[in-house]
C-alpha cells in the first residue's frame, strides 16, 4: 500500500532505521524506504515482532471498536469524548462526523498540544490504516485514552443515522 510514501513523510531523514518485519519480507521493506530517501538502514530485528516480544521488551496495544460502537458512545459519552479525523483536509472536506476534529496524519505530530487530554480519542481515516498509525503516534506521546475505529470513514458511512456532515450537492447549468 502507502506504507514507504507514509514513511516519507513521518520518519526522520537522520536517523539509522532498524527493521520490524515478517521474515523474508526484509529486503523489499528496505528497498521501498530507499526509494523515498530514507536510506539510513541499520538492520532488522532477527524474528521481527515475536522476537521483540519474547525478549520480554516493552509493547502496548491499540483498542480496536467498530464503527456502530463508535455511534452508540457518542449517544451516552459525547461530553467525554473526541473523534479525530486523520484523513487529508479533501477527504475530511468531502464528508465527516458532525463533531469530529481533522489532523491529517501528516500534521499531527506537530498539533499533539491542541488534542484534548482529558477526553476519550476515537481516531478514524478513510479505511484503518492511518489511524493505526496515528494511534501509535498518540501513545508514543502519552496518550492511551484511544480507539481506533475499524475500517474507518468507510465503515462509518454505513452506520444508520450516524451524524454525519456531508457537503451539499453543486448546482449546475446546461449553457
Amino acid at each position: 500500500g502507502r506504507f514507504a510514501e507514509l514513511a516519507g513523510i513521518l520518519m526522520p531523514f537522520d536517523k539509522t532505521i532498524i527493521l520490524v518485519t515478517e521474515k523474508g519480507k526484509e529486503e523489499e521493506t528496505a528497498i521501498r524506504l530507499t526509494r523515498v530517501g530514507l536510506d539510513n538502514i541499520g538492520g532488522y530485528l532477527n524474528g521481527g515482532f515475536d522476537a521483540w516480544r519474547n525478549a520480554g521488551k516493552e509493547i502496548d496495544m491499540i483498542i480496536n471498536i467498530e464503527a456502530d460502537e463508535l455511534k452508540m458512545d457518542m449517544q451516552f459519552d459525547e461530553k467525554i469524548m473526541s473523534v479525530i479525523d486523520v484523513r487529508k483536509p479533501g477527504e475530511f472536506d468531502s464528508g465527516h462526523i458532525d463533531v469530529a476534529e481533522n489532523f491529517s496524519l501528516a500534521e499531527l505530530e506537530s498539533k499533539l498540544n491542541d488534542l484534548p487530554e482529558h477526553k476519550n480519542l476515537y481516531v478514524h481515516c478513510a479505511g484503518g490504516y492511518r489511524s493505526v498509525i496515528a494511534a501509535s503516534i498518540m501513545k508514543k506521546h502519552g496518550y492511551h485514552n484511544l480507539r481506533n475505529i475499524l475500517g474507518g470513514w468507510g465503515e462509518i458511512l454505513k452506520v444508520p443515522e450516524m451524524p454525519l456532515k456531508l457537503p451539499s450537492p453543486k448546482e449546475t447549468s446546461l449553457n
